[in-house]
C-alpha cells in the first residue's frame, strides 16, 4: 500500500524523498481512522447490543459483569487487534508494533478478568454460604498468579525470548531481588491488600495502641502511612504492620452517624427495696413513669389477685421495686432524649454484682459523633442520672474515702 500511494505520488510530481514521507504518513492516519471506525463500531454497536441482551435477560449475575465494566474493557481490544492485524503494512516496524499491540491486549485482558473475578465475588456474595465460606481470599491468589503470568508473558514478547527462559533468570535472582526489596515487597503486598478490602482510606479515624497513633489517616504510600493524633503529633506505621498487627477503625461509626455510650453506675445494694404505696404515689408524678406504674401496679394488683396471694408480706407475690422503677425511668428519659439516636441500641441493664454495688449499664448510641459534642451529652446524661437517683431511695455507690473515715471517727 505504501509502495502504491509513493507511486502515485511521485506520478504526480514530488520527489522521491518526500513522497516516501507522506505516503507513510498518509498510511498510519488510514490505519488510525479504521481503528478508530472499528472501536466506534465495537462500542457504539456490538457493546450496545450486549448491554441491551443483558437488561433484557431474567438473570441477575449477568447485570453485575455489565456494572463493573467488564465487556467495556473487553471492547478496546478492538482497536489493538486492527493494528496488530495492520502492522505488515510497515515491514521495517511489523516486529515493534505487534508486540507493542499485543502487550496492550495482554493488559487488557488483564484488567477485564480482573473485573470479572471482582463481579464473581459481587455475585457470590449475594449468597448466605458466603458468610461461612468467603471466596475473596481464593480470588485474590489467582489475581496475583494472573498477573505474574501475564507480566512474564508480556516481557518475553517485548524482549522477543521465551517465557522459560525469563522465568529461569527470575527464579536465579529472586533470592537477591527479595532480599534488596523485602520492605518495598511488605508493603506492596500490604497495599494491596488493605485496598483491595478497603481497610484504610484517607482521612478514616484510626486507633493503634502499640505504636501511639490515635487520629486521622493523613497519608497512605508504599512503606508507610502516616496518622495525624489529636494532640497534633504524627506517626508513621509501616504499611505492612497493618497486616500483622490488629487496628480499630472509626469509619463505622462515622458512616452510621450513631457514636457508642457505654458506661455503668455502681448503685448501693443496700438501698434497693420494695416500693410502698407512699413512693408508689409519689412516682406516679414523674413524667418518664407515671404510665408504667399504672399499668404495672393493675397487672400486679390482677396477679396476686387471681392467685389468692395476700400482698401484705413482701415475699409474697408481685410488688414494684425501686431498682426495676428506676431502670424503667433511665430508659424512658434516654428514648426521649433529643441527642440520643432512636434507630440504634438502647439497653439499660443489670450487670453481676460486684464488691462495689449492682452495675446499671447504659448502653446508647448518640446522633451526634464530633467528640466534643458527644463528651457534653454523655456528662449531661449522667448528671441527670446521678442527681435523680435520690429520687427513688437509691444510693449511688462511692467506695470510703478519708474524709468519710474522719467523721465517723469525730462523731464518736
Amino acid at each position: 500500500m505504501i509502495e502504491f500511494i509513493n507511486s502515485w505520488l511521485i506520478y504526480y510530481g514530488l520527489n522521491q524523498t518526500l513522497s516516501l514521507y507522506l505516503s507513510n504518513i498518509i498510511v498510519l492516519l488510514c490505519i488510525i481512522f479504521i481503528s478508530f471506525l472499528v472501536n466506534l463500531i465495537v462500542k457504539r454497536v456490538l457493546l450496545k447490543t450486549v448491554e441491551s441482551y443483558i437488561t433484557k435477560t431474567k438473570n441477575k449475575w449477568d447485570d453485575t459483569f455489565l456494572k463493573n465494566k467488564v465487556f467495556d474493557r473487553l471492547a478496546n481490544i478492538a482497536p489493538a487487534a486492527t493494528i496488530h492485524a495492520l502492522a505488515p503494512v510497515f515491514p521495517n516496524y511489523q516486529d515493534g508494533i505487534q508486540k507493542l499491540a499485543f502487550a496492550y491486549m495482554a493488559i487488557i485482558i488483564l484488567s477485564a478478568l480482573h473485573k470479572f473475578l471482582d463481579s464473581i465475588n459481587e455475585i457470590y456474595k449475594k449468597y448466605e454460604i458466603s458468610k461461612v465460606r468467603p471466596i475473596k481470599g481464593y480470588l485474590q491468589v489467582i489475581e496475583i498468579i494472573m498477573y505474574t503470568i501475564g507480566t512474564i508473558i508480556i516481557i518475553s514478547v517485548l524482549i522477543g525470548r521465551s517465557p522459560w527462559i525469563l522465568l529461569s533468570s527470575i527464579g536465579a535472582a529472586t533470592a537477591v531481588f527479595l532480599l534488596i526489596f523485602q520492605n518495598s515487597i511488605l508493603g506492596l503486598v500490604a497495599s494491596i491488600q488493605i485496598t483491595s478490602n478497603n481497610m484504610i482510606e484517607i482521612g478514616d479515624w484510626i486507633e493503634m495502641s502499640q505504636y501511639g497513633a490515635d487520629g486521622d489517616v493523613l497519608e497512605i504510600s508504599l512503606h508507610t502511612v502516616k496518622v495525624q493524633n489529636f494532640d497534633k503529633t504524627i506517626v508513621n506505621i509501616p504499611t505492612y504492620k497493618f497486616i500483622e498487627n490488629s487496628f480499630k477503625n472509626w469509619r463505622g461509626m462515622q458512616e452510621t452517624g450513631g457514636r457508642r455510650i457505654k458506661r455503668s453506675i455502681y448503685v448501693n445494694m443496700s438501698s434497693i427495696k420494695f416500693c410502698t404505696e407512699e413512693m408508689i404515689e409519689k412516682f406516679k408524678h414523674i413524667k418518664y413513669i407515671n404510665e408504667y406504674i399504672e399499668s404495672k401496679s393493675i397487672e400486679i394488683y390482677n396477679y396476686n389477685k387471681q392467685n389468692n396471694i395476700d400482698p401484705s408480706d413482701v415475699a409474697n407475690g408481685m410488688h414494684l421495686t425501686n431498682i426495676g422503677i428506676f431502670r424503667v425511668y433511665i430508659e424512658n428519659y434516654l428514648k426521649n432524649h433529643p441527642k440520643i439516636h432512636k434507630d440504634m441500641t438502647q439497653i439499660v441493664r443489670q450487670l453481676q454484682p460486684t464488691e462495689n454495688g449492682l452495675p446499671i449499664e447504659i448502653y446508647v448510641f448518640t446522633n451526634d459523633i464530633i467528640w466534643q459534642n458527644y463528651e457534653s451529652i454523655q456528662s449531661d446524661i449522667f448528671d441527670h442520672i446521678l442527681a435523680v437517683a435520690n429520687e427513688f431511695d437509691i444510693q449511688i455507690y462511692q467506695k470510703p474515702s478519708g474524709y468519710d473515715f474522719k467523721n465517723i471517727i469525730n462523731s464518736r
